[in-house]
């Protein structure tokens, strides 16, 4: 789950990070009174969207004035902000964030995620702050410094020490550096972040170390420990179907093509949709019905791929292993019949009582082509949808 970068500057706050004071507005007089409330010479004006490269994108301005505070918001709310991580669609501006405008100095970028081939949090730095830190991985990586934290006894004064000194953090300001580094993976641990990243973390001229950026995303799986992280969620950032599918417990995500896939665990929709793209189609979704599929479900994942307008066939690919193939056949057919499916329907199954899950379409009436492989089932919906 994504949140704002000023929710996450306020959840930050919390473990003594130092951030700079901001309020924020939904309306031109709101950020105007926020400006005003600040009281700074140099007021930024930030679009708060759930994606990165907002400055690169025209999402940040810094006003001199409550005139160009007021500007600034005219043009940015109810704009369409297009970055690298909203892809061509864009996200419209929906709210903003009024902030006192600071003395940079320099800027770093420090972040933390969970190292899969360690199975550890790892802290990582850079003196690159400021640009995206796929491109100085890309170009300079000997620049992005990592320290592998032990989850037995945490973030170690000295290994946030080492990282300061490694960015070329002025020595005066390497223990407020340690403090802010210590602050922030106490945040990511309580929250259960997945990533915690800022940047750009900067230094000022009154010899402060802050946050100009957060970015925090959080664990899906621990927010039943954290109702007061839940509350943050901005739906309107959220695609309806994905919001929609989440209330089922259904995995989805939306795509750009037109072949509906519904399958049965991540690593057989990841290879439908590869397979899809290799007969020449493209899917429209990726969506996991999990091993525990009732007719319920069934009946909703298919709902959430037929409102999207662009989905001109469906595939259904199931492995019977937890999941039995009669239970998923006859959760299809009562789908299809309360939906009323008005598109091609490949299905596909294979595993525990395919035979039977077989009979039960064959005898249902309903216009569904079988398939007795992957390859078989890509194919065919591939050559219906054409």
């Amino acid at each position: 789950m994504n949140i704002h970068e000023y929710q996450g500057k306020e959840i930050l706050k919390q473990y003594c990070v130092r951030v700079p004071e901001g309020k924020v507005a939904f309306s031109v007089d709101e950020a105007v009174e926020a400006a005003k409330s600040l009281g700074t010479g140099v007021t930024v004006v930030k679009a708060q969207i759930h994606a990165g490269g907002r400055g690169k994108a025209g999402g940040v301005k810094v006003a001199k004035n409550l005139d160009e505070v007021r500007s600034y918001a005219e043009e940015l709310l109810g704009k369409v902000l297009v970055t690298h991580q909203t892809g061509p669609e864009g996200k419209e501006v929906k709210r903003l964030w009024i902030e006192e405008g600071c003395d940079i100095k320099k800027e770093y970028y420090v972040g933390l995620v969970v190292d899969r081939s360690t199975n550890r949090v790892v802290m990582m730095a850079s003196e690159e702050g400021g640009t995206e830190i796929e491109e100085v991985a890309a170009k300079t990586p000997e620049k992005i410094f990592k320290e592998v934290i032990d989850p037995a006894v945490g973030l170690m004064p000295f290994q946030a020490r080492k990282l300061a000194f490694a960015i070329n953090i002025p020595k005066e300001l390497v223990n407020k550096a340690v403090k802010f580094m210590m602050g922030l993976y106490q945040a990511f641990v309580s929250k259960d972040c997945s990533i915690a990243e800022i940047n750009p973390l900067v230094v000022t001229g009154d010899g402060e170390v802050m946050a100009l950026d957060a970015k925090l995303n959080f664990d899906s799986n621990a927010l039943f420990r954290h109702p007061e992280v839940q509350e943050l969620r901005d739906l309107d950032e959220e695609d309806p179907k994905e919001i929609e599918a989440s209330k089922y417990d259904l995995s989805y995500i939306a795509l750009d093509g037109n072949i509906g896939c519904m399958v049965n665990g991540a690593g057989l929709a990841m290879a439908t949709m590869d397979i899809i793209k290799h007969y020449g189609g493209e899917p429209a979704n990726f969506l996991d019905v999990g091993g525990g599929a009732t007719t319920e479900k069934v009946t909703e994942a298919f709902k959430i791929i037929l409102d999207d307008d662009n989905v001109k066939g469906i595939l259904v690919n199931i492995f019977g292993g937890i999941m039995k193939c009669d239970v998923i056949a006859n959760g299809v057919v009562e789908a299809a019949k309360q939906v009323g499916i008005d598109r091609p329907l490949v299905v596909r199954l294979e595993g525990t009582n395919v035979e039977l899950g077989k009979k039960i379409l064959n005898e249902s009436g309903l216009n569904i082509v079988a398939a007795e492989s992957m390859a078989d089932a890509a194919e065919k919906i591939v050559s219906l949808v054409k």
